[in-house]
């Protein structure tokens, strides 16, 4: 399996980067995928993605495609490939709807930088079989619009009793945490985990993302 990461960063950088290229790379090791990364949003075109089988975006702001790298990435997934969005990948791309939509939100705010509890709604999945019923986890936690429970399979969300839901921006107090659906032919996969460079080290985590990437590549359901 080959994965394309594309890391570019036109907003805010988030420092987990480096981590998370590392971590991936040992996952692909792990695993015997192909992992490239990159910062080149040039890279993103149709040549270069009939080569690979998931592209990740761990991207902010809006990345300098053009219409023809846009129809790509979009028609790559529609066709029957996939897409994992890492984190920051809903804080990116707001001048693209469409990307919006494929990906199934955009960030909205970041209220809660703490510990928090996460439910794990599904733990019928390769991404969130280790993480038992629920979980605690220190991160940045992410709020959504454009987002709607009922347009994708809500793998994980934030347990509100662990935070100060008052600081929140939903009228229906829903955060999500990781979710996937089809798009066309293919698949989109979505953790808002991952702002923490430590959580990149952990054993967990790892298991977590290797779980996200077997089930974008179609290897486990």
């Amino acid at each position: 399996m080959n994965i394309l990461m594309l890391r570019h960063s036109a907003g805010f950088e988030h420092s987990y980067l480096p981590d998370a290229e590392v971590a991936l790379k040992q996952i692909g090791a792990a695993n015997g995928w192909n992992v490239t990364t990159t910062h080149r949003c040039d890279r993103i075109t149709a040549d270069n993605l009939e080569k690979q089988d998931i592209v990740a975006f761990a991207t902010t702001g809006d990345l300098p495609f053009d219409d023809t790298q846009k129809e790509a990435l979009l028609s790559f997934v529609r066709n029957g490939k996939a897409f994992f969005g890492i984190h920051n990948a809903t804080d990116t791309c707001y001048d693209w709807p469409e990307y919006g939509e494929m990906i199934g939100g955009y960030f909205a705010g970041h209220p809660w930088h703490q510990e928090v509890n996460v439910i794990v709604e599904d733990n019928d999945h390769p991404a969130t079989r280790m993480l038992g019923s629920s979980f605690k986890v220190v991160d940045e936690i992410y709020t959504f619009r454009n987002w709607d429970r009922n347009k994708t399979r809500v793998l994980m969300r934030l347990d509100n009793a662990s935070i100060d839901v008052s600081r929140g921006n939903r009228e229906d107090n829903d955060y999500a945490l990781g979710w996937c659906h089809t798009y066309g032919k293919g698949r989109v996969m979505y953790t808002a985990l991952g702002h923490p460079d430590a959580l990149w080290r952990e054993k967990w985590f790892h298991e977590h993302i290797t779980g996200c990437l077997k089930w974008a590549g179609g290897l486990e359901d």
